[in-house]
């Protein structure tokens, strides 16, 4: 078998996996960089130098080339900072902003499978350009490698320019042999954890796999050569990286010229010892069918609690079986407590794009706009925070573009020629989170919005909200860079309120600035809900925007004018606060008694109240979301099966609250 036949595709996941880690390591850094404007930061440019190299050797294992050159050239310029105490020039962000998005495009196309581009050659040039005229690639003439030829022909000019250094100014250059077998699989000694392991004992330079012939010793009939640069003795890197026997490690490196000595110390290690570090990375498709295997149980409940239901109503003594139902609930919820919680990501994961950005912007718009992030600490499920990141990047693009003035025109104003954007995560409230994006900039004009639609100034911010929501609406007479044309806020409503079932409010000040905020659930696979009975028909209401369920009897009910719509609308008055009083099944067209029970729901600050025949109680349940656009309207999110077999409808009775009360505008005092 030839070097070439190595198949490496089940070592793919795990390099997408681990290289989107050190990208958001080299993301955060490079925001810690922007902010200090070229004053030294030495941890962040050894972050983003280790992050960068690492990536490059992930990508030169698997074979992914146009990573390898673009990680490669940005760990140059980096590298460069680092040399000169950890300075990066301010001209260089842009560039390096620009090539971590080029690395995160070609990952992401390798886990799409594929194929990747080459790196784009003005990006390239410009990086070059960035680096040093003279390094350490002059000082290869003399350096002898102790390598087969077919692992020497595949170091690249760089690599074996950074051996050069190493072996010149005194340090080790080995080489580690490591061979996966099912027996170290097993004990979690894999060549992901020994790349890791030596990486926290020294610096390293590439992984190299090979074929070997199938043997007992490497039944799989494949190799791994890891080169790495050290201070440390082979006893201390077997006793730090618990290699023991296992490893094979030899001397790499000759140079006929003397070694000089060394410029510096060995930084020390903080991460010494064993290599595994309690963490185990998990596909998420693996997550996404343990959640569909869970969403099964919870319907197999519903049909165990119909089952015992019906054999207690036959005269069966079914104590025991309640026990049991009552106990495998209570473990279905811990079980759903564990899987949402392995699913949650930090929305920091979320912001931590936004100030680069705004850099972007600030570059397209010549506004001066300085970000500020609060509470950050927060955790979202990754599905909903994968539906929501288009949205809040959509604000922010609005906050720069249309609200934040131009340095000159704040002055004139009186305001500081910087503008401030302020993104604020609100702790958890029950099961939804808020996030907010606010501005100081002008505020929104009121009346230019209503002339761009034509209709009637908006007496509030709700109204306001509903004009810029509108489908094709744009306040641009041209599309520019950052802004497109007829793309508006109806692209943020139907993401927040449509497709996650949350809710989107406005605060506007004229001359002060915005506020947008955006309330959405954790998750939205399984979700706390109020079953009721509307006729004949069950239906099902999540719990976050429910208030209150009271008895029908008790509420005072007053009558408005007729509507040729329905035959007059009620309204209630409920802790002082008016609010429209809906027949549910005369809404849905079911044949409904309505003398049972009132359930009380609000967003926005505004209430509603939907007459029901009987509430069933609450429940989890697996929501449907109905994606076909023929079946989707006002007020239904989805579907869920209560364990009889039926679809049974799941309702946002707030929205449908908002689309009712559209029909009687005077409701409202």
């Amino acid at each position: 078998m030839s070097d070439d036949t190595v198949d490496l595709r089940e070592f793919l996941s795990g390099f997408v996996a681990e290289a989107d880690d050190h990208l958001r390591s080299c993301r955060s850094a490079l925001v810690a960089l922007d902010r200090v404007a070229g004053r030294p930061e030495p941890n962040a440019v050894r972050q983003m130098y280790r992050s960068l190299h690492t990536v490059k050797g992930l990508a030169a294992m698997v074979g992914v080339q146009a990573v390898v050159d673009l990680a490669h050239r940005l760990e140059t310029v980096v590298r460069t900072a680092d040399q000169v105490g950890g300075a990066l020039a301010p001209e260089a962000i842009d560039p390096l902003m620009r090539g971590l998005s080029g690395l995160e495009l070609r990952v992401q196309a390798v886990a799409r499978g594929e194929e990747v581009p080459e790196a784009p050659a003005r990006l390239m040039s410009e990086l070059e350009h960035l680096e040093p005229s003279v390094g350490p690639r002059e000082v290869q003439q003399d350096l002898r490698l102790f390598l087969p030829p077919e692992l020497a022909r595949k170091l690249t000019g760089a690599e074996r320019a950074q051996i050069a250094e190493a072996a010149r100014t005194g340090r080790r250059v080995l080489r580690v042999d490591f061979v996966p077998t099912p027996a170290r699989a097993a004990a979690g000694v894999n060549i992901t954890a020994v790349r890791e392991a030596l990486a926290r004992v020294g610096e390293l330079v590439r992984v190299l796999p090979r074929s070997v012939p199938a043997s007992e010793d490497a039944p799989g009939g494949l190799s791994f050569a890891l080169l790495f640069v050290t201070d440390l003795s082979d006893e201390e890197i077997a006793r730090r990286t618990s290699f023991g026997s296992d490893a094979v490690i030899e001397p790499l490196v000759e140079l006929d010229a003397p070694v000089g000595s060394r410029a510096a110390e060995p930084e020390a290690r903080a991460d010494e010892g064993d290599m595994g570090r309690g963490v185990v990375r998990v596909d998420v498709e693996r997550l996404n069918a343990a959640m569909q295997s869970l969403s099964s149980l919870v319907v197999t409940r519903f049909k165990l609690s119909r089952a015992i239901a019906a054999l207690e109503a036959s005269g069966v003594d079914v104590r025991e079986l309640r026990v049991v139902n009552d106990e495998h609930t209570r473990q279905l919820r811990a079980m759903r407590e564990s899987i949402l919680h392995l699913r949650m990501v930090p929305v920091a994961e979320l912001l931590e794009r936004i100030p680069l950005i705004v850099r972007a912007l600030r570059s397209a718009t010549g506004k001066a706009v300085q970000v500020h992030v609060e509470g950050a600490r927060a955790e979202l499920d990754k599905s909903v925070a994968e539906k929501v990141f288009p949205a809040l990047v959509h604000l922010v693009r609005n906050a720069v573009d249309h609200g934040i003035e131009p340095p000159e025109v704040r002055r004139a104003l009186g305001k500081p020629p910087e503008g401030a954007l302020r993104i604020t995560v609100a702790e958890p409230a029950g099961d939804r989170l808020s996030i907010g994006v606010s501005d100081d900039g002008a505020g929104i004009d009121a009346s230019a919005v209503a002339r761009r639609t034509g209709r009637p100034v908006p007496a509030d911010d709700r109204g306001l909200l509903e004009l810029l929501a509108l489908p094709g609406l744009s306040t641009r007479d041209e599309a520019t860079h950052t802004s497109g044309r007829g793309m508006g806020l109806d692209i943020v409503q139907r993401i927040v309120t449509r497709e996650l079932g949350g809710e989107l409010s406005l605060r506007n000040e004229p001359g002060a600035g915005t506020s947008f905020t955006m309330s959405i659930p954790l998750t939205v696979s399984i979700v706390d809900s109020l079953s009721f009975e509307c006729g004949e028909q069950v239906l099902v209401a999540p719990l976050g925007n429910i208030e209150e369920v009271v008895d029908a009897s008790e509420l005072r009910v007053a009558e408005t004018p007729g509507s040729s719509r329905m035959k007059g609308q009620r309204i209630i008055e409920r802790r002082g606060e008016v609010a429209p009083f809906f027949s549910l099944g005369e809404v849905l067209g079911f044949d409904a008694r309505d003398e049972g029970k009132a359930v009380l729901v609000r967003r926005d600050g505004t209430s509603y109240a939907f007459a029901v025949d009987r509430v069933l109680g609450r429940q989890e349940v697996v929501v449907r979301p109905l994606l076909d656009p023929l079946v989707q309207v006002v007020g239904l999110t989805g579907s869920t099966d209560l364990g009889d077999g039926r679809p049974t409808l799941v309702l946002d009775l707030a929205a449908l609250g908002d689309d009712l009360e559209r029909s009687w505008p005077s409701l409202r005092p």
